[in-house]
This record gives structure tokens, sequence and C-alpha cells, in this order.
């Protein structure tokens, strides 16, 4: 068992459905457990049947060792953008505030502040297993890029101008050092599994060989992969006379 444990793939597959599975058996063998999902349009809520939302939450029932949450990128935004100016707030001009929330209100900071909230769950130390859920492929492809060209990019930055769309690079050392530990961490194939979820058709292949090899040239090795949707002999035969 690894620790981390992501489900990828075109939208569709039953990502949520696998997720939400293999999050429910680490629950049960009494492992404290947490399900996140990173998809602006998840139906994470409907599959446990309760309210989620942009919060840890306990799910219902019998599993005491199950929680789940639905990162909301807008919120995560707010958080994040508060999180840089909050502590200035009482001690500097009010036009410096404005200033520094227009700097922040570009597309990297939305960008950003997304991918932080997903890190934090891999520095934590509160749960045995964390199950994530995420977005279509291509989305996620660029979530786990962040880390290595964010490190990239403020790597460079500091040889040249010395700024960034989220500020000057000495404000983001300790980012740099987080999205360092995330990348080593995603790369750790005794800590991390990721499992990619298709259907057994063409386009579902073609999806999943392809984000397969992205994922490769960040040093990053699928595990394993889910072939879901495969029907008895006897259906499809039943089908097939109808």
């Amino acid at each position: 068992m690894t620790r981390y444990i992501f489900f990828s793939g075109k939208g569709g597959v039953g990502k949520t459905t696998m997720a939400s599975a293999t999050a429910i058996h680490y629950a049960l063998t009494g492992e404290r457990t947490l399900i996140v999902t990173t998809d602006p349009a998840s139906n994470l809520a409907d599959v446990f049947e309760q309210e989620i939302g942009h919060k840890i939450t306990p799910v219902k029932g019998v599993l005491k060792n199950l929680f789940a949450m639905e990162i909301d990128p807008d919120e995560a935004t707010r958080e994040y953008k508060e999180g840089i100016i909050g502590p200035y707030r009482t001690i500097m001009p009010e036009d410096i505030i404005a200033s520094l929330e227009e700097q922040l209100s570009g597309p990297c900071t939305t960008e950003m502040a997304s991918f932080d909230r997903f890190i934090d769950f891999m520095e934590t130390d509160e749960y045995d297993v964390i199950v994530f859920d995420t977005a279509p492929t291509g989305h996620t492809i660029r979530l786990l890029e962040l880390p290595v060209d964010w490190s990239r990019h403020i790597e460079e930055a500091s040889k040249g101008s010395g700024q960034t769309c989220l500020g000057p690079v000495q404000s983001l050392q300790d980012s740099k050092d987080k999205y360092d530990r995330a990348t080593a961490l995603l790369k750790d194939t005794e800590r991390t599994t990721f499992i990619f979820v298709m259907r057994p058709d063409k386009l579902s292949l073609y999806e999943t060989l392809r984000a397969s090899r992205e994922l490769e040239t960040i040093g990053i090795k699928p595990g394993e992969i889910i072939i879901n949707g495969i029907l008895p002999k006897e259906v499809c035969e039943m089908h097939s006379r109808r």
C-alpha cells in the first residue's frame, strides 16, 4: 500500500466510482482515509449522498475513518490570496494593499491556489491514506506539471529579473522548497501510486497512453490501469440478438 493514490483518466470512465470504492476499502480496514477531488465538476457528494464541499467532512455511516473534500477553485484562490495579503492589511496603506490584490488577480494565482491546496494534503500526517479523485486527464497532467514548472520558473527568475507573476522571488523561496518536496513525493513509487481508469475503446486507450507518456516526461511513473465497463459475453450476445 502506498500512502497517496491518484485516479486519473478521461471524463466519464468511472474515476470517482473507483476512487470512492478504494477509499471505502481502506477505511474499512482501519486506515484513517481521506478522499479529495480536484475536479471542479465533481460528483463526490452524489456518491456519498451528502454535502461535502470545500472542507474536510466526515463521511456519514459506519465509516468512522473516512473523510472527504471537494476543492473549490474559487474558494482556494480566496484563501491563497488572503494568506499572502492578510498579514499586511493592518500595517500597509490601502493603496499598497490594492496594488497587491491587483497583482494577485491574474490566472496564475488561480492555478497556483488550487495546486497549493492540493499540496497541503501531501504534507500532512493526519491520514494514513489519501485518495485523489482528479479532474479529466488534461487538467490533471497540468496540475502534476505545476511543481516542476514553478520550481524551474522561480529558479530562472532568481537569475534574471527576480520577479514572477506572484511577486518577488525572495518571497517565494518557501514555495519553491514546497514544490520540490511535492515533486520528489510524486515521483516516489513507494509512497505514490497513479492509477488510470479507462473504458475498453480506442479513444480511451489513446488518452491513457498519451497521458502515461506525458507523466513519464516529468519523471512520474503510472502504476496501474483499471479497464472499466467490460460486459460479460452473455450480456453482449443478448444485446446483439436485439
